[in-house]
Formats: C-alpha cells, sequence, structure tokens
C-alpha cells in the first residue's frame, strides 16, 4: 500500500470512530422507549424504511440520517425496524473523487466501472462498517428496540461478502447473513456468496435475514420455515426501474409459498449514475390480511423515501400453518437429496 493510501486510510479509520457516533447521539438525549419490555406475540410491531441515497462527505450525517428513521419509527411503538441492502452506500461519498468513478448508464446496465470495485470494498469495508455498525447498536440501544441496519460489503480474509446484520435492545448483535444468491453485477465486482441460511431467536420470535436476491428462489424460504422462522427480515437494492411484475418476483411469493411475515426494506435513488428502485413492505399469508392480497402495508412510490408500519400476529400464524396444504406440498425426498449439497443444509 502507498504512503497516501495508507494515510488516507488512517485518516478514514479517524472519522468514523465509534466514539464519533457516541458523542453525536448522547448530544441528541434519546428517550428509551418501553416498546420491548413486553412483547405480546399476537401485536408485533414492525417497520420497513425505504432510504434514498445520498452521498455524505461528513460521516456524522450518515448518523444523523440513521436516527431520523429510527427515531420516527420508534415514536410510533415499533419494537423492529427493517433497514435496506448496501445501506453504507451513502458512505461513498467519504471517498475524494467518487463521482469520476462512475460512468453514466447505457442501455445495458452501466454504473460503477467494474475495474477496481473488489480492491476499493476491501480497502474502505472495514472502517465504513466500523461506523455503520456502531451506528446502529447504539441506536438499538438508546431507542431499545431491535434493528435489522441491512447490509454492507464486509472483507472477510481477502475476499468481500454482502452482509446484513440484526442487533437488539441492548445493542448486542444478534446474528449476520451473508448473501447466499449474488446478483450478475456482484459476482462481475468478485463478491463472494454464502453457503448457509441462519434463523435467530429474539423476543419477537424467531428472524431470518437473507439479502434481495435470495428471495428470488423458492428454497431459501422453505429452508428457513423449516427452520422455524416466523417473521423474514429481507433488504433491498435494485439496481433497475420500477417493474410491477419484475418485483414481484421475490418477496410476496415466497411469504405465500412458505407461510412467514416477511419485511422488506428498499433503498432507492441514484446511486453514482446508477437508479435503483423498490417498494419497502410488510406481507403475510393471504390468509392473515385484512383484503386477503397477501399486504399489510407498502410504499405508495418507488422512488422516494417512506416508512411503511404493521403488525404481526405470530400466534395466528402458527395456528394458520398446522394444516396448511402449502407447507406439505412437497418434494421430501428430493429436498433431502439436493438441499444438504446446495445449501449446506439439512431440511
Amino acid at each position: 500500500m502507498k504512503i497516501k493510501e495508507r494515510l488516507f486510510l488512517k485518516q478514514l479509520y479517524w472519522r468514523t470512530r465509534p466514539a464519533l457516533v457516541e458523542k453525536y447521539l448522547r448530544g441528541k438525549k434519546i428517550h428509551r422507549t418501553a416498546n420491548c419490555h413486553s412483547v405480546d406475540r399476537r401485536r408485533v410491531k414492525v417497520a420497513a424504511a425505504q432510504l434514498e441515497i445520498k452521498l455524505f462527505k461528513n460521516p456524522v450525517h450518515y448518523v444523523e440520517e440513521m436516527y431520523r428513521h429510527v427515531k420516527k419509527a420508534a415514536e410510533s411503538g415499533v419494537q423492529l425496524v427493517v433497514f435496506p441492502e448496501y445501506n453504507s452506500y451513502q458512505l461513498f461519498g467519504l471517498i475524494p473523487g467518487i463521482e469520476s468513478m462512475a460512468v453514466k448508464l447505457d442501455d445495458t446496465g452501466g454504473g460503477v466501472q467494474s475495474f477496481g470495485v473488489i480492491d476499493l470494498l476491501l480497502f474502505i469495508g472495514n472502517p465504513f462498517n466500523i461506523l455503520s455498525y456502531t451506528t446502529f447498536s447504539s441506536l438499538a440501544r438508546e431507542f431499545g428496540i431491535y434493528l435489522m441496519a441491512g447490509s454492507f460489503p464486509t472483507p472477510i480474509d481477502g475476499s468481500v461478502m454482502n452482509r446484513s446484520a440484526l442487533f437488539a435492545p441492548d445493542g448486542a448483535l444478534v446474528g449476520v447473513q451473508d448473501k447466499v444468491h449474488l446478483m450478475p453485477k456482484e459476482h462481475k465486482f468478485k463478491l463472494t456468496p454464502g453457503s448457509k441460511l441462519h434463523a435467530f431467536d429474539t423476543e419477537l420470535g424467531r428472524l431470518a435475514l437473507p439479502v434481495c436476491m435470495d428471495a428470488t428462489y423458492f428454497e431459501t424460504f422453505r429452508i428457513l420455515e423449516k427452520k422455524g422462522t416466523e417473521i423474514v427480515l429481507l433488504p433491498i437494492s435494485d439496481p433497475a426501474s420500477y417493474n410491477y411484475w419484475l418485483a414481484l418476483r421475490g418477496i410476496w411469493p415466497r411469504v405465500q409459498e412458505s407461510m412467514v411475515y416477511g419485511v422488506k426494506s428498499a433503498l432507492v435513488g441514484d446511486f453514482l449514475g446508477q437508479i435503483h428502485t423498490g417498494k419497502a413492505g410488510i406481507f403475510a399469508p393471504l390468509e392473515l390480511t385484512p383484503d386477503r392480497d397477501g399486504v399489510l402495508a407498502e410504499a405508495h412510490h418507488f422512488d422516494r423515501e417512506a416508512l411503511v408500519i404493521a403488525e404481526l400476529n405470530l400466534e395466528a400464524l402458527n395456528e394458520l400453518k398446522k394444516n396448511h396444504p402449502y407447507l406439505g406440498d412437497g418434494n421430501q425426498r428430493f429436498m433431502k437429496k439436493y438441499f444438504p449439497s446446495v445449501y449446506y443444509e439439512t431440511t
């Protein structure tokens, strides 16, 4: 590493140090909520955040942005907030001249130039994640609620994983999930896929946090349901123009097939010449929604900030699943033969 690069990295670690975040949030004099003090499994209140991409040149502005969304949700009585995929894109504004690394979109895709992307992510991943993790751990602790922070490019032994993270009301890291199914662009940028799906026990039920493209495949949600998952938290960041039918390939059908609740957050807007769209939403089996459409709440727009909130009845979900035909609609011999080798899982 050249001297100039070492000096910049040292400065970046200084600018993203935990003490900066903690001091800033102390100044907010946050009132800790009682949202998670007594959990009623018939009324678990969750929120999905839809964030607009903004490049921040000051790391405190990132902390303020996340604080603003968490505060709004917490004051609404929410016990869990789900944030989007690549929820550290905003910190790319800390890199001098980052805009010059972007190219205009064309008919085939475009976006950030593919050369050197993995090297850049390896270079900035750790300081960016220190800031992000400290922000969400602190916010979860100060407000006393669960926060699924979204996902972040995470350096691991010379490779980069797209990793989501869940924090508890005491600020502790509940668990992480590496994205199993990468998009073509992620393969092009040489990210490394995960190989195992996890579920985590919490006061709000058993939660899982797969990432974006993972919801395109039937098997991932079925595996998670077999692990006892009740609520799937899905962060997305879709680099494409919004298309309702294309978006439908994701969490909505997976919820119907696997009989779980689904909470989808979305990152939208222009990131270095590439447009991202999506609609945050909260989904349930048809039988558990007022209009029998599988939708409890959904953002009205696909290109601007939103916060959607709904209550989940976990007791009703488990009652529905007892004799539901969808959960028996599977070839067990086939799954036992192929799932372990494909996903390192047993069913």
